[in-house]
C-alpha cells in the first residue's frame, strides 16, 4: 500500500511539474510571437477596414465602474478617429438577457463619437478564441486591429495569426496593477489555455451565417 501510494505522489509532482512548465511556456511563446504586433501608440498600427473591440462587463461585481471597459471604449475611438479603421467589430458575451456586453459598448461607442452605423455587434463572443475566429469566419475579415489591454491583445493577436489572420493589436491604458491583479494571475492560465485549444484545433461555441462588413 505504502508503494503505491508513493508512486502516485510521484506521478502527481511529474504532472504538477509538466503543468508548471507548460503554462510558462505557453506564456513565454504567446508574449514573443505577439510582441512585434502589439503597440500603445496608434502610430504603430497599420491601416485596416476593422477593428475588433473585445468585451468585457462595464462594472465589477460590486457595481464600480470596469476601468478595463471604459480605457478600451476610449483606445476604440481614439482608433477609430484617427482613420487607421473603418469598422468597429463589438465582440462579447450576450448568455442572458440582462448582461449584454456588446450593447453596453456598442451604446459607449456612440456617446464618444463613434457612429453607430460604424459598429457591427458580435452576441456570440463568450471568449476571445471565439471573437478572434467568428471576425474571420462570419465576418470575413483577414485583417484586424484587435483593441484590449495589451496582456489581452497578445494573447487575442497570438490567436488570429494561428488561425491565418493578419492581426495587430491596439493597447488599451492598463488598470493599477493592485486593481488588475488578480485578472493578471488569471491571464496567465489564460494564455495556457489559448496555448491548449490551439493545438487540439478548438473551435468557437457558436456559428452562423455570414455577415457582410460594407
Amino acid at each position: 500500500m505504502k508503494k503505491i501510494i508513493k508512486n502516485i505522489f510521484k506521478i502527481f509532482l511529474l504532472l504538477l511539474v509538466a503543468g508548471i512548465i507548460f503554462i510558462a511556456w505557453a506564456n513565454y511563446s504567446i508574449k514573443k510571437d505577439s510582441e512585434p504586433f502589439v503597440s500603445y501608440t496608434i502610430n504603430d498600427v497599420p491601416e485596416a477596414k476593422t477593428g475588433l473591440l473585445l468585451g468585457t462587463g462595464k462594472t465589477l461585481s460590486n457595481g464600480t465602474p470596469n476601468a478595463y471597459f471604459y480605457n478600451r471604449i476610449k483606445a476604440a475611438a481614439d482608433l477609430f478617429k484617427s482613420g487607421k479603421i473603418q469598422y468597429i467589430i463589438v465582440s462579447g458575451d450576450n448568455s442572458t438577457k440582462d448582461y449584454n456586453e456588446p450593447e453596453d459598448m456598442q451604446q459607449a461607442l456612440i456617446e464618444s463619437g463613434v457612429p453607430q452605423n460604424k459598429i457591427i455587434l458580435d452576441h456570440a463572443g463568450f471568449r476571445t478564441l471565439d471573437s478572434v475566429v467568428r471576425a474571420k469566419d462570419i465576418f470575413s475579415q483577414t485583417k484586424l486591429v484587435i483593441i484590449s489591454q495589451k496582456f489581452h491583445n497578445e494573447r487575442a493577436v497570438f490567436l488570429a495569426r494561428k488561425n491565418g489572420m493578419e492581426a495587430f493589436g491596439y493597447n488599451a491604458a492598463d488598470v493599477n496593477k493592485y486593481a488588475g491583479l488578480k485578472t493578471n494571475l488569471r491571464e496567465y492560465l489564460a494564455k495556457a489555455k489559448a496555448y491548449w485549444d490551439l493545438l487540439f484545433g478548438v473551435e468557437p461555441k457558436f456559428g452562423g451565417e455570414r455577415i457582410v462588413i460594407p
